[in-house]
């Protein structure tokens, strides 16, 4: 199955920070098919002096989503991140993952979103997206990413 990642980190060497994530999603949650290139973007949702680097990764992975988002969560702790934004109180981190879109499946649940809710809003998140995958649709909206953009 595919699946789209979004990574970004805004501590430390946020270019190691990345290509460790990479590396580590390729071993626990699929093989990369493909990455992004890396961006700077400016905190979203709260105020830091630190500004994001960000990307998007394509994987083929055997795990469910629920699988892919423990995979995801236990590669952001071996990385140290402690912390999980929780009510839409971020703060800076050196490593976020979130799925963005898993074949054309749909889920809402508290535990897991897909897509993404913010897929469409964040353009640290769309544009790479479109850099590795112009042909991606939004199974909600039933149209390729880089028309509804």
């Amino acid at each position: 199955m595919k699946a789209y990642l979004g990574i970004g980190t805004n501590l430390g060497d946020r270019t190691a920070n990345l290509s460790r994530a990479v590396a580590l999603l390729d071993e626990q949650a699929g093989h990369v098919l493909a990455c992004s290139s890396f961006i700077e973007s400016k905190p979203w949702g709260f105020h830091s002096e630190n500004a994001f680097l960000n990307a998007v990764v394509a994987i083929d992975t055997i795990l469910t989503p629920y699988e892919l988002l423990s995979a995801t969560q236990s590669v952001e702790k071996k990385m140290g991140r402690t912390h999980k934004t929780v009510n839409g109180n971020y703060i800076d981190r050196i490593i976020d993952i979130d799925i963005l879109l898993y074949e054309d499946l749909i889920i809402n649940t508290p535990e897991l979103k897909i897509p993404h809710p913010y897929l469409l809003e964040r353009e640290f998140v769309y544009q790479p997206l479109i850099e590795i995958a112009s042909e991606a649709m939004h199974p909600l909206h039933h149209r390729r990413i880089s028309e509804i953009i």
